[in-house]
């Protein structure tokens, strides 16, 4: 009798399913560091804003400078489509819920105007931030130049799902070592979740590996197409890829874990697994500065055949100082994410996010079911 072949499934884990082991050594949380270095560019918050339209503003990019952070905007979404982008957004979170998707899709039909793309850029630097922009690898050779010319400092290269190896109908597709060669800036890849891939896209001269496929809060990718990882196993999977390349090269190639981070704890244990900076999108999307007024809708959701995202209503939880930096009113981790971290890097003796890359980090039960049974009752 044969012997069946049966396919093995592989144990992942998600944010709520670990947690940080303390330190033998403890740290006051004023003596640590969180800079996080990318070719030149230091932010004293490792924090990006996601190219979502909800938090992907010129306005929005200088608010996050001035927090130490830097802001993401999108070069495919409504800011390089229309003259008036609010009057557009607007329209997005004042529509009913079940005519949202099919608006989206008519709005994000309109063509990028390069003209826009350079007037966003600059406006960018006036506001006194870096500016980093978002293509999709289909639009990439257009617009980059463009964004560059205009003096974007950073190009983010960024799909649902990045290979280093793509096959497609076009004649010569997206190569990153001539992206790279025709711009003079850093480049940034994603998303992906995988050690392979993403030792791949590093071999490619790339500067940074954005990942994350299918957590995010207004991401519905895995329910629409079944792909995803969670982004426990995600980072350090691709934070193996990153140790492993900087070993046999000496050249660090950061990553950045993208999506599914709600709160300070979310956000320790993606650092402890080995991120060097993180790309928030709801938790942004909750500020009273944030473009979407309390929304937040995925970069997938305008798909014109096959949606994968939604508009969800995040709600307004404070300003965005407050959510980075407090003070908080709040008990439940959403305010004050860079105090959580600082914290926990005294707790666990990190000075810096490389020592905090050290952590144990152990699989643990829900913290809503480990002697917290009266928090479950909690509005």
């Amino acid at each position: 009798m044969a012997t069946p072949r049966i396919k093995e499934l592989r144990r992942v884990y998600g944010f709520d399913e670990v947690a940080i082991v303390p330190g033998e050594v403890t740290v006051n949380p004023e003596l640590v560091s969180t800079d996080f270095p990318i070719d030149g560019i230091t932010l004293k918050t490792p924090v990006l804003a996601s190219a979502m339209d909800a938090v992907g503003s010129p306005k929005f990019a200088g608010e996050m400078s001035e927090l130490g952070g830097l802001g993401v905007m999108n070069l495919e979404g409504v800011q390089a489509r229309y003259d008036d982008p609010d009057e557009i957004l607007n329209q997005i979170v004042t529509t009913p819920q079940d005519e949202v998707t099919g608006l989206l899709q008519k709005l994000y039909s309109a063509p990028v105007r390069h003209e826009l793309v350079g007037e966003r850029v600059e406006e960018v630097k006036r506001n006194g931030a870096a500016c980093a922009v978002s293509v999709t690898p289909a639009k990439t050779k257009e617009l980059a130049p463009v964004a560059a010319e205009a003096g974007a400092d950073m190009i983010v290269v960024q799909s649902t799902v990045t290979t280093a190896r793509h096959i497609s109908n076009s004649a010569r597709g997206l190569r990153f070592p001539e992206l790279l060669e025709m711009l003079n800036v850093p480049v940034i890849v994603g998303n992906c979740v995988g050690y392979d891939v993403a030792l791949e896209l590093m071999e490619t001269g790339i500067h940074g590996v954005l990942v994350g496929v299918g957590p995010g809060a207004a991401c519905t990718t895995r329910e629409v197409t079944g792909v995803g990882v969670p982004q426990v196993s995600a980072t350090i999977d691709c934070a193996a890829a990153r140790d492993e390349f900087y070993d046999r090269t000496g050249r660090y190639v950061p990553i950045i874990t993208d999506g599914g981070i709600r709160t300070g704890g979310d956000l320790c244990k993606a650092f402890a697994c080995g991120a060097d900076a993180v790309m928030l999108g709801t938790p942004l999307a909750q500020s009273e500065e944030a473009p979407g007024k309390g929304y937040n809708w995925g970069m997938a959701n305008p798909h014109p055949a096959l949606p994968r995202g939604t508009r969800v209503k995040v709600g307004i939880n404070g300003s965005l100082e407050e959510i980075l930096y407090g003070p908080t009113s709040v008990t439940d981790g959403t305010q004050n994410l860079m105090g959580a971290l600082q914290v926990c890097m005294g707790m666990i003796g990190a000075q810096t996010i490389q020592e905090m890359h050290e952590a144990e980090v152990v699989v643990a039960p829900s913290i809503k079911t480990e002697g917290k049974h009266y928090q479950l009752g909690m509005e």
